[in-house]
C-alpha cells in the first residue's frame, strides 16, 4: 500500500481481506487528502465486495476536507477503481481511462467514476462539513450513503434458437455424417446435359483428365510408368511368394488392378499392385488352416475368394459413405503395427536368405528364430554370400536415393537390375548345382479367368470372409493414406469414398482374373511421384510393361534365385520401421506411444492378427478415454485483454476472486456427464479450501465456458440442471457462457434454459463476469442504503 502527495495513489493488495484494507485505505486517505490539489487523482485497487462503499466514503471525505478546490476543479477529480467485485461501468464521452502508470494493474477492466455522482451537491465545497460528523473515528458507519445510479456494461443476450423441423434436422445431420465433402455441389445450377457429363466424370475420373490429355502429359506418364514397372515386376513376384502364392500371381496382380484403378481412381500418383503387409497377413491367416505346399489349389481358391470379399467390403464402405470406420486405425497404432509386421516379414526372409528348406509357418519372432537356429545344418554359404551381396547393393541404392532425391531412379532400378544380374550369374555358374534355389518355370500369357475358383459355401467360407475383411482394411488404409499424402504434395484433393469404391472394384475384378489383394504401394507411389507422373495413365503404362513381360520375358526368370526375392522384400519393408516417428510420439503424446508399442510387440511376440486386434483395441480404448474423461480447465483473465484462457497454458493469466471460471473441452454425453458433475464439484471444493486457507473473498459464482462443448444429450442437460440445484443450495450462482447453436437448442427444448434463465446464459465469459458483478453490487448497495436509512 502506498500514498503519494500531489498525485495521490492508494493501493491495497487484492488478496487481503476487504474490511481491514478498506478501513486502512480510508484512514490513510483522510489523513493525507487535505494536502492534495484540486486536480489530484486517487487510484484505488482493493479486493472484495465493499469497494463501492469505500469509494463512497473516500469521495465524501475528499469533498468535505476542503482540498478539492473550486467547482470547476472538482469536476476534474476522478477516482479509478479496480476490483473484481466492481463491474465495468459505461464511461461518458469526456471520461478517459488513466494511462498505465497511473493505476495499479487489476483483474477486470478498469473504469472511471466521477466523484460528484457519489454524494449530494449540498455536501460539496464546505470545509466545515467535517464538523457535522461528530464520530469521526468511524466514518464508514456515520456517513450518509446515497444510492448510486449504476449502469452496467451492455450484455448481449443469448437468444433461444428456433426449433427446426425434425426431418430437416435429421437431414442436415445425416448430410454432415455421410456427405461432409458435399459431392453434389458441382451439379448445382447446371443444365441436364452438363449434369450428365459431370456425373460420368465423377464416376469415371478418366473421362475428366482424359479429355484434356496431351503428348506432353503422355511423355511424363510414360517415363513414370516404365520406371515403376521396373520396381513392380520384382516386387510383385516377391510379394506373391510372401503370401504363399505362385510368383506368377504377383505379375497377374500387377496387370489387371492398375488398369481398373486408372479408370475409377482419383489419385494421380498412386501406383497400384501387391503390397507387403496385406500379402503377409493373407498368407499368415490362410496358412493357419491350409498348407500351400500340401493343398495348393484349395489355397489358391481361398486367396481369390478372400480377395473378392475384400473388394466387396471396400466398395461397400465407399458406396455407403462409411469410410470413417477405417479411421479407427490411428496413425500411432498403424506405425507400431507396420513396424512389427516389417520385422516379422524380414525375419521370414531368413529362410530364403540362408537357404533353409524346412521353416516354420508361424509368424512370431520366437518361433521364427527357433526355426532359424534349429535348422543351422541347412544353411548354404553360397546362398548367404549371394543374398548378402545383393542386399548390401539394394540398401546402398536406397540410401543414395534418400540422400539425393533427384537420383530416385537409382533405388527404383536397383531391384530389376539385381534380378537381371543375379539371373545372369545363376545361369553362368549353374547356381542350382551349388544349392541356390531358383524360381523355375513361369507360365507365359495373360491372366487366366478365375471366376470358377471362387466359392461361396463350404467349411472354409468363414476363413475367406475373415481374411478378406482384415486384408481389405489394411489395404484400404494404406492406399488412402498414400494417395492423400501425395495429393497434398501436389495441392489437390482425392475423394476418400471414391477411392474405396475404386480399390474395391479393382479387387473384385482382380479376383476373377487370377489376382490377389492389391492396393496403393508407398514405395512404388514415391517412385511414381519422383519420376514426374501427371495422371493415372502411368498405371496403364506400368500394366503394359507387365503385360509385355508376361507375354515375352517369362522364360528369363527361370534362373532367378529365390534369395534375390528375399533381399528385395527385406529392402522394401525395412522402410516401414519408423523409428523417428515412434520417438516423436514419445515426445508429443505418451498414450500414442503406448498404443504404438502395444501394436508393435503384439505383432512381434504373438502374431500379426493379434497385433492388428491390439492396434484396433488400443485405438478404441483411446477414444473411450477421451469421451468418458473429458478435459476441464480453470480459466483466468489475461491482463490487458478481455480474454479468459487456461491458467496452465497462459501463465500470465490470473483468476478472479469470488469467481471460478471452468472450461469444458468436450461434448457432454451420457458417457461423461456424471464424471463432469463430480469433477466440477471437486473444482469447487478445492477452490473453497484455497479461499479458506488464504482468507480470500468467498466463492460467489461459477461460470462454465461452453465454447468447446460442440454437442450435448439429455443426460448432459439433466446433469447441468442437477449441478445448478446443488450449487444453489450452497448460495453459489452458476452461469453458462458461449453455448453453441446445438447446445442452445437442446437447452431450450428440454426446459433447462428456463431453469437457468436467459439472464444466466451469456455470450462471453467477460459479459458473464460483468453481469454477475453488477448483480452482486446492486444487491450490496441496496442493503447498505436500507441500513443507512
Amino acid at each position: 500500500m502506498c500514498i503519494a502527495n500531489r498525485n495521490l495513489r492508494i493501493a491495497a493488495a487484492p488478496h487481503l481481506p476487504v474490511s481491514p484494507s478498506a478501513k486502512s485505505l480510508l484512514d490513510m486517505a483522510a489523513a493525507d487528502v487535505s494536502a492534495t490539489t484540486g486536480k489530484s487523482k486517487c487510484i484505488v485497487a482493493a479486493a472484495g465486495v465493499s469497494e463501492l462503499r469505500l469509494v463512497q466514503i473516500l469521495a465524501t471525505t475528499m469533498a468535505i476536507s476542503g482540498g478539492v478546490g473550486s467547482e470547476s476543479e472538482r469536476r476534474e477529480v476522478k477516482v479509478t477503481v479496480a476490483g473484481p467485485a466492481l463491474l465495468p461501468l459505461k464511461l461518458d464521452e469526456k471520461d478517459t481511462v488513466p494511462d498505465s502508470q497511473s493505476y495499479v494493474p487489476c483483474r477486470i477492466p478498469v473504469f472511471v467514476l466521477d466523484l460528484l455522482s457519489f454524494f449530494p451537491p449540498n455536501m460539496v465545497g464546505n470545509s466545515n462539513r467535517v464538523e457535522s460528523f461528530p464520530d469521526a473515528s468511524d466514518l464508514e458507519a456515520s456517513l450518509p450513503v446515497p444510492t448510486p445510479s449504476l449502469t452496467p456494461l451492455e450484455v448481449h443476450k443469448v437468444p433461444a434458437p428456433q426449433d427446426n423441423p425434425t426431418l430437416q434436422s435429421l437431414k442436415q445431420r445425416l448430410s454432415e455424417v455421410f456427405f461432409p465433402d458435399d459431392p453434389l455441389h458441382q451439379f448445382k445450377n447446371k443444365s441436364l446435359f452438363r449434369k450428365l457429363v459431370l456425373a460420368l466424370q465423377y464416376l469415371f475420373p478418366i473421362l475428366q483428365w482424359g479429355s484434356e490429355y496431351s503428348l506432353r502429359l503422355l511423355k511424363s506418364d510414360a517415363i513414370s510408368g516404365v520406371t515403376i514397372a521396373s520396381l513392380a515386376i520384382p516386387q510383385g513376384i516377391s510379394y506373391a511368394k510372401l503370401a504363399g502364392l505362385p510368383p506368377i500371381i504377383g505379375l497377374y496382380s500387377s496387370f489387371v488392378p492398375p488398369l481398373i484403378y486408372s479408370v475409377l481412381g482419383s489419385s494421380r500418383d498412386l501406383a497400384v499392385g501387391p503390397v507387403s503387409i496385406a500379402s503377409l497377413v493373407m498368407g499368415s491367416m490362410l496358412r493357419e488352416v491350409v498348407a500351400p505346399d500340401q493343398e495348393p489349389i484349395l489355397y489358391l481358391q481361398l486367396a481369390f475368394t478372400a480377395t473378392f470379399f475384400a473388394g466387396v467390403f471396400e466398395a461397400s464402405l465407399g458406396l455407403l459413405r462409411l469410410g470413417f470406420i477405417v479411421d479407427f486405425l490411428s496413425k500411432p497404432t498403424l506405425t507400431g503395427f507396420m513396424g512389427g509386421a516389417a520385422v516379422i516379414v524380414s525375419l521370414q526372409q531368413l529362410k530364403g536368405l540362408l537357404g533353409i528348406v524346412h521353416f516354420t509357418t508361424k509368424m512370431g519372432i520366437i518361433p521364427v528364430m527357433q526355426s532359424v537356429l534349429e535348422n543351422r545344418t541347412e544353411w548354404a554359404w553360397q546362398t548367404v554370400v549371394m543374398g548378402l551381396s545383393f542386399l548390401v547393393f539394394l540398401l546402398v541404392a536406397r540410401h543414395i536415393s534418400s540422400r539425393r532425391p533427384e537420383l530416385f531412379w537409382v533405388s527404383a532400378a536397383a531391384p530389376l537390375t539385381s534380378v537381371i544380374l543375379s539371373t545372369v550369374l545363376s545361369f553362368i555358374f549353374k547356381a542350382q548345382n551349388h544349392g541356390i534355389k531358383t524360381i523355375g518355370h513361369l507360365q507365359k500369357g495373360v491372366n487366366p479367368p478365375s471366376v470358377n475358383m471362387l466359392f461361396f459355401r463350404g467349411p472354409y467360407l468363414s476363413l475367406a470372409i475373415r481374411t478378406g475383411i482384415v486384408t481389405g482394411i489394411l489395404a484400404l488404409t494404406e492406399g488412402i493414406a498414400v494417395g492423400r499424402t501425395f495429393a497434398s504434395l501436389k495441392n489437390y484433393q482425392i475423394d476418400g469414398n471414391k477411392e474405396m469404391v475404386a480399390l474395391g472394384a479393382m479387387n473384385m475384378a482382380g479376383s476373377c482374373a487370377s489376382c490377389y489383394i492389391t492396393s496403393g504401394s508407398f514405395s512404388r507411389s514415391a517412385v511414381n511421384y519422383n519420376a514426374g507422373c501427371k495422371t493415372a495413365a502411368s498405371n496403364i503404362v506400368m500394366a503394359s510393361a507387365v503385360l509385355f513381360t508376361m507375354l515375352f520375358l517369362m522364360p528369363l526368370f527361370y534362373y532367378t534365385p529365390n534369395v534375390m526375392l528375399s533381399a528385395i522384400i527385406i529392402v522394401a519393408v525395412i522402410g516401414l520401421i519408423d523409428v523417428r516417428g515412434a520417438f516423436l510420439l514419445w515426445k508429443v503424446d505418451k498414450f500414442d506411444f503406448l498404443a504404438c508399442t502395444s501394436a508393435f510387440f503384439g505383432v512381434l511376440l504373438i502374431s500379426v492378427q493379434t497385433g492388428l486386434a491390439i492396434a484396433v483395441g488400443v485405438s478404441l480404448f483411446k477414444i473411450l478415454v477421451h469421451v468418458t474423461r473429458p478435459n476441464t480447465v480453470i480459466m483466468g483473465n489475461v491482463p490487458g485483454t478481455n480474454s479468459y484462457r487456461n491458467l496452465a497454458q497462459y501463465r500470465e493469466a490470473v483468476p478472479l476472486p469470488s469467481f471460478l471460471i471452468l472450461g469444458v473441452e468436450s461434448p457432454i454425453y451420457f458417457t461423461n456427464s456424471i464424471y463432469l458433475q463430480e469433477r466440477i464439484l471437486r473444482w469447487v471444493r478445492e477452490e473453497e479450501e484455497k479461499i479458506k486457507k488464504l482468507n480470500e473473498s468467498s466463492l460467489k459464482c461459477i461460470i462454465l465456458d461452453m465454447a468447446a462443448v460442440t454437442a450435448i444429450d439429455t443426460s448432459g442437460l439433466e446433469t447441468l440442471a442437477e449441478l445448478k440445484k446443488t450449487l444453489d443450495k450452497r448460495s453459489i450462482d452458476l452461469a453458462l457462457a458461449n453455448p453453441v447453436l446445438e447446445v442452445a437448442q437442446k437447452l431450450s427444448q428440454l426446459g433447462t434454459l428456463q431453469l437457468f434463465g436467459l439472464e444466466r446464459i451469456y455470450m462471453t465469459v467477460g459479459e458473464a463476469i460483468a453481469a454477475s458483478s453488477y448483480k452482486a453490487q446492486t444487491s450490496a448497495s441496496c442493503i447498505v442504503h436500507r441500513t443507512s436509512v
